[in-house]
């Protein structure tokens, strides 16, 4: 049953994944009229405040928060809080602990506000130069090969393109075991996005780039292309 709606209002910032420059002048009003942030890292989100010249509380929401915190945080805003919600890096709530927050809000009638900006999901489409009409976020896989391949397995005759998060220690294990998954398959590997080192290396499965070619260091978001229709079919 949801609430009566309350007089606070949680406001889901997207916020740079790299260039600091990319934050949008509406989620700079955001994070300025916010009474607080709730955030994933206060070190992280320290940096954009000061980027932004502000001094604002932040409160912290991450996989080890208690749902007793989260509790509090709801309460606050029912009690009329002006809160800003964001993540180390792109648009909150998604992947995120955050949406847990946001889901209590919906139920408890909380005004929520969302303000989009840098995702590094739609930065790796746009920049593999895939045809993804359609595509499935599968966010951090498992980390052993027989999870990793469990869980792609069921998109080797999918015309999805598949957009994966990794850490760059991880990317051979990985690009290993969806070969073994998926077959011959192109991909780019989207390293850095929108940072000073921004990287897309593209190339066909199961042939895994050298160091010199794709160093294993930074952020990767890894896009693989779905299986073309006419393999499908």
């Amino acid at each position: 049953m949801i609430e009566e709606e309350s007089g606070g209002k949680l406001v889901l910032v997207a916020t740079p994944i790299g260039n600091l420059s990319d934050l949008s002048p509406r989620a700079v009003e955001a994070l300025t009229e916010a009474e607080y942030w709730i955030v994933e890292d206060s070190r992280v989100s320290g940096k954009l405040a000061t980027y932004l010249g502000l001094k604002k509380p932040m409160k912290v929401l991450n996989d080890h928060t208690s749902m007793g915190h989260v509790e509090r945080y709801l309460d606050e805003l029912k009690k009329g809080a002006h809160v800003a919600l964001l993540t180390d890096g792109g648009a909150p709530a998604i992947s995120d602990p955050g949406a847990i927050l946001t889901d209590k809000c919906h139920e408890a009638g909380v005004t929520i506000e969302g303000i989009p900006g840098p995702s590094a999901v739609v930065t790796a489409l746009m920049l593999s130069g895939f045809f993804a009409q359609r595509f499935a976020f599968l966010g951090f896989l498992g980390r052993k090969p027989g999870a990793i391949r469990g869980e792609l397995s069921v998109f080797a005759d999918s015309p999805l393109t598949l957009v994966l998060f990794e850490s760059p220690h991880r990317l051979d294990v990985l690009l290993k075991t969806a070969h073994e998954a998926l077959g011959a398959r192109r991909y780019a590997i989207c390293r850095e996005l929108t940072k000073m080192h921004e990287q897309v290396y593209r190339s066909v499965l199961p042939e895994i780039p050298s160091e010199s070619d794709v160093p294993r260091k930074g952020e990767i978001t890894l896009v693989i292309e779905g299986r073309r229709r006419k393999e499908v079919d």
